[in-house]
C-alpha cells in the first residue's frame, strides 16, 4: 500500500489508460471484437487504479474491476454509479481472460469468434465516459 496519495503516479496510470483506449479505437470494425474488449478492459483497469492512488491506496493488478469501482464509490460519493457502469461493461464481455484464452469458451469456440454480437462503439462510448469521470476525479485531487 502506498503511504501517501501519489497524484503524479495516478496521472501516469491514467496516461497509459488513455493509450490503451486509443488502441481499442484503432481495432473497431476490424473483425476482432475480442481485442477491442481486451483493450478497453486494460484501459479501465488502469484508470481505476489511477483513481485509487489518489486515495492513499494501491492495488496489485489484475484487480476485480467491479469491486474496485465499488470501493471508489464508497470513498468518493461523486463517483456514484461507477460500479453499475463497470458491471454493464463486464456484462458485454469486457474481460482480461475470456477475450484471450480458448479455455474460457465451450469447445470449439475461440475468443476471436465469441464476441461478434458486441456493440463495440457503445462499449467504447461508455468506457470513454467512465475514463472521463475518473480523469476528472484524478485532476480534482
Amino acid at each position: 500500500m502506498a503511504s501517501t496519495p501519489s497524484i503524479p503516479e495516478a496521472q501516469r496510470w491514467l496516461q497509459q489508460a488513455k493509450s490503451d483506449l486509443q488502441a481499442a479505437h484503432n481495432d473497431i470494425r476490424c473483425c476482432c471484437p475480442n481485442w477491442v474488449l481486451f483493450k478497453v478492459h486494460q484501459a479501465l483497469e488502469k484508470a481505476l487504479v489511477a483513481a485509487t492512488l489518489c486515495h492513499n491506496e494501491a492495488f496489485e493488478v489484475p484487480v476485480a474491476l467491479v469491486a474496485l469501482a465499488q470501493w471508489l464509490e464508497a470513498v468518493e460519493p461523486k463517483l456514484r454509479g461507477l460500479a453499475e457502469e463497470v458491471e454493464w461493461l463486464c456484462g458485454c464481455g469486457m474481460d482480461g481472460m475470456a477475450t484471450q484464452y480458448p479455455s474460457y469458451h465451450p469447445f470449439p469456440t475461440i475468443p476471436s469468434e465469441a464476441f461478434h454480437s458486441v456493440d463495440e462503439e457503445e462499449v467504447l462510448r461508455r468506457v470513454q465516459g467512465v475514463l472521463g469521470r475518473l480523469q476528472d476525479h484524478v485532476g480534482g485531487m
